[in-house]
C-alpha cells in the first residue's frame, strides 16, 4: 500500500493471493520477517518479491506510473537480494541450475540480464566487501562442511579456503556424497530425494526412508544439511547394507508454490503419498523387498512417520518417530492455522491429518521417543497416543522417553541412545528374511 501523508489516501499498489496461504523466500508470512522490499535509487522505483507465477521473483514497480516489472522469471527462486552500491544491479543467491544449489548472481536492472559470480553445485552464502571488489563466501557440499573462503567479485570467480574446520578422525572417514535423484509421483510430480546407496558386495535389500522435519524445509540439495548426524547415520546404514531414500516431499522448500501448498488441508496427504511412491521406487529400480522398508523421521518427519504406519499398514515394516505430533489441534496456532485452518472451522483437515484419530490401524513395529521437556512438540503429544494405544490393546510399540531433553536433543549420550534405539528396530525388523 502507498500512504499519502497529506490526505491520508491509500493507494493498493501490489495484491498477492493464495488460497493456501502466503508464503515463500523473500515474502512475508508469520515468521520469516518482512521479506524483499525496498528503494531504487530514484527514490520512486521500489522492488519487492511475488509468488504469483509459481515461484518467488524479483519485481519493481514505479510509484509514479505504477508500472510493474518482473525482473526474473523461471522454474526456480529468488532466495537472496541485495541492491549493488550504484543501484543499477541486484547481486541474488538463486536456485536456478538446480533446486538443491544456492547460486550467487549478479543482476543488471536495466537489461535483466543475469551474469554468474559463483555457480558450482553446492550453497554459497555471500557477503560483499564495502566496495564490492571482494566477496566472502561460506560454501558447503553435500559431503563437505561449511568452510569460509574469500575470491573478487567477477563473473565465474575463484574460491581460495581460509578455513580448515574438520577433525582428522572426519577426515579419516570416506563419507559418501548421496546422489540427489528424482522419481514420479502418482500425480505426475517430480519428487526430489537424496540416495544411499551401500556397496554391491555388501548390499541387503532392505531400505530406510528418512522423512525431514519442519514441513517447508529442504534436505535433498547439494550442500551439507543441517541434519548432519542424520547424515551421518545415514552413512552408517548404508555401510550395514541398507539403501536410504531421503525425500523432500510436499510441503518442502525450494521448489515454488505448488510444493510449498502441497499440504493444504491434508497434511499427511500428498506427504504421505511421496513416501510410498518413494517406496515405490526403491522396490521397482533398485531391488529393495517391499516387505523390507522401514521408515523414520523427527518432528514433521516424526508425524508423517506415524501417519505412514497408522493409515497405511502393512507398507512399512518398522517405523521410528521421534519428537511428533500427534493432533495438530494441540499444536501452535500460527504454523498449523496456515495449512489446516481452524479446528473450529474446518474439523475436516483437523481429523484427517492427526495421527492420533487412526491408533486402531497400528499393525507395525513402532518405536516413539520423545524429550520431557520439548517445548515445540509438547510431551503431552505423545502421552495421549500412548493411552490410545493402551486402550486398543496394541502391543507392537514402545516409548522411549528423554527426561532432560527438549526438542532439539543437547546431551550426546541422549543421541547416542536415540538413534541406537532407531537402529536396533531396523536391525531387528529389516535385515531378517
Amino acid at each position: 500500500m502507498q500512504l499519502n501523508l497529506s490526505t491520508g489516501e491509500i493507494t493498493e499498489l501490489d495484491h498477492q493471493h493464495d488460497e493456501a496461504w502466503i508464503g515463500g523466500p523473500g515474502i512475508p508470512n508469520y515468521s520469516f520477517g518482512g521479506g524483499t522490499l525496498g528503494f531504487l535509487k530514484d527514490n520512486e522505483t521500489i522492488y519487492f518479491q511475488s509468488e504469483v507465477s509459481g515461484y518467488s521473483h524479483l519485481y519493481t514497480l514505479n510509484l509514479i506510473t505504477k508500472k510493474k516489472t518482473q525482473l526474473t522469471s523461471g522454474n526456480w527462486e529468488v532466495r537472496e537480494v541485495s541492491l549493488s552500491l550504484d543501484g543499477k544491479s541486484f547481486y541474488l543467491t538463486t536456485n536456478t541450475n538446480h533446486p538443491g544449489n544456492r547460486e550467487f548472481h549478479k543482476l543488471d536492472i536495466a537489461s535483466k540480464k543475469m551474469t554468474a559470480i559463483l555457480n558450482a553445485d553446492g550453497a554459497h552464502e555471500v557477503v560483499l566487501s564495502p566496495d564490492e571488489k571482494k566477496i566472502a563466501v561460506r560454501y558447503s557440499y553435500k559431503n563437505k562442511p561449511w568452510e569460509l573462503y574469500v575470491a573478487d567479485n567477477k563473473p565465474n570467480t575463484t574460491l581460495k579456503q581460509i578455513t580448515y574446520s574438520t577433525t582428522p578422525e572426519f577426515k579419516a572417514y570416506n563419507w559418501k556424497a548421496p546422489e540427489v535423484i528424482t522419481f514420479k509421483a502418482a500425480d505426475g510430480a517430480n519428487v526430489y530425494a537424496r540416495l544411499y546407496k551401500p556397496k554391491e558386495d555388501n548390499k541387503t535389500k532392505a531400505a530406510v526412508i528418512f522423512v525431514h522435519g519442519a514441513g517447508y524445509l529442504q534436505n535433498a540439495h547439494n550442500y551439507w544439511s543441517s541434519y548432519h548426524r542424520e547424515f551421518m547415520f545415514h552413512n552408517l546404514l548404508s555401510d550395514l547394507g541398507y539403501t536410504v531414500l531421503d525425500i523432500d516431499y510436499r510441503g518442502s522448500d525450494g521448489y515454488g508454490r505448488n510444493v510449498r501448498t502441497g499440504i493444504y488441508r491434508h497434511m499427511g496427504g500428498l506427504d504421505l503419498a511421496d513416501q510410498l511412491d518413494g517406496k515405490k521406487y526403491l522396490v521397482q529400480n533398485l531391488g529393495i523387498d517391499a516387505n523390507r522398508v522401514g521408515i523414520y523421521g523427527g518432528s514433521y518427519g516424526g508425524f508423517i512417520t506415524l501417519m505412514a504406519l497408522l493409515t497405511k499398514p502393512n507398507e512399512f515394516k518398522a517405523g521410528a518417530a521421534l519428537r511428533s505430533v500427534t493432533d495438530w489441534a494441540h499444536y501452535n496456532q500460527g504454523y498449523t492455522s496456515n495449512i489446516l485452518n481452524f479446528p473450529e472451522t474446518d474439523s475436516i483437515a483437523y481429523r484427517r491429518s492427526s495421527p492420533i484419530y487412526f491408533a486402531e490401524n497400528l499393525q507395525d513395529k513402532l518405536i516413539m521417543l520423545h524429550g520431557m521437556v520439548d517445548d515445540n512438540v509438547q510431551f503431552q503429544d505423545v502421552v495421549r497416543l500412548s493411552q490410545r494405544f493402551i486402550e486398543l490393546g496394541k502391543k507392537d510399540w514402545e516409548l522411549a522417553v528423554f527426561p532432560v531433553e527438549a526438542h532439539g536433543f543437547k546431551e550426546t549420550y541422549s543421541w547416542i541412545d536415540e538413534y541406537s534405539r532407531i537402529l536396533k528396530i531396523f536391525n531387528d525388523n529389516l535385515l531378517k528374511e
